[in-house]
């Protein structure tokens, strides 16, 4: 029976209620970012329980942690988070970005790589136990270099051995459907691949095909007004479920800077899309069916294996 891999261990799909599949709770990020925004670390356990709360409290019951190896995941931190929230916690193995990489990645081969995630899975992260319940690779902005393709061929070789699903960075909704060519190429299923920060790329032609190779395509900027309004992101998703792509679409929040934290006190937190989003949604005519298609049905049919 297929079954969703939390921090704590397996849970029955059934039982994730409303999930959002793109977040951050703790991360220490490679010192190219910390020297540009020192504001994407997120270093406090006691800040991300707290925020977890408001989540909570705001009726969300599982969230996707993003971060990937080379961004500075910390799996003892997350196990500790997990202990004092009742919220599902699913965390990532994998990697985000080729200016991300260290120097070991850079060196390791693309099946000595397919091996440590496999490892990660089955075995548990870093001596913890605690199991990684997606995979993560990524590129940059109109362009896959030849290491993040060498990262994605591992990516989808993992996959294939565990049956995890991916999740994709693109870098500003760019290179989408190359990187579903990589992925297929390596004989990926598709349909348990989402490809992330699609609104960042507000392109509906694009989503549309991304959906029709049968992968999740995923928003995750709802509130970043200084990309775009929300009343671009409502007319996506309107578009979307008019093409009949509505059991494809995967929407999260991507808080992943103290600004953006309620805990650390900055906004709009956690709370933003139950509180805020998802009542405009329905304000603008989404049938409470179609909401809980996107946060409850679509996360739970995506994380299962």
């Amino acid at each position: 029976m297929a079954r969703v891999l939390t921090i704590q261990g397996e849970v029955d799909p059934k039982d994730l209620g409303v999930t959002y599949t793109h977040e951050h709770l703790i991360c220490f990020p490679p010192p190219v970012v910390m020297r540009e925004d020192a504001d994407f670390e997120l270093p406090r356990v006691d800040k991300a329980v707290e925020e977890l709360a408001l989540f909570y409290q705001a009726g969300g019951r599982c969230l996707v942690e993003g971060t990937a190896i080379d961004y500075g995941r910390d799996v003892k931190a997350l196990i500790e988070i997990s202990r004092q929230t009742p919220v599902h916690i699913v965390f990532t193995t994998g990697f985000n970005k080729g200016r991300f990489y260290p120097d070991w990645v850079i060196q390791a081969s693309v099946d000595e790589l397919r091996d440590l995630m496999i490892r990660e899975i089955e075995e548990g992260a870093e001596g913890t136990g605690a199991r990684p319940g997606v995979l993560k690779c990524g590129s940059w902005y109109n362009v896959i270099t030849p290491q993040e393709e060498k990262v994605t061929r591992a990516v989808a070789r993992a996959h294939k051995a565990t049956g995890a699903p991916i999740w994709v960075h693109t870098e500003a909704g760019t290179m989408a459907l190359e990187q579903l060519d990589i992925l297929e190429q390596e004989g990926a299923d598709l349909s348990k691949v989402t490809i992330g920060h699609c609104d960042r790329n507000a392109d509906l032609w694009l989503h549309r095909k991304i959906a029709a190779r049968g992968a999740f395509v995923g928003y995750d900027g709802p509130s970043k007004v200084k990309y775009y309004p929300d009343s671009v992101r409502v007319e996506l998703i309107k578009g979307m479920l008019e093409a009949g792509y509505g059991k494809q679409l995967l929407i999260s929040g991507d808080m992943g800077r103290r600004s953006y934290l309620t805990a650390y006190g900055g906004g709009p937190g956690f709370r933003y899309i139950l509180e805020k989003f998802i009542p405009r949604l329905r304000d603008e005519g989404l049938t409470q069916e179609e909401i809980d298609q996107i946060w409850i049905h679509n996360p739970a049919r995506w994380l299962a294996f």
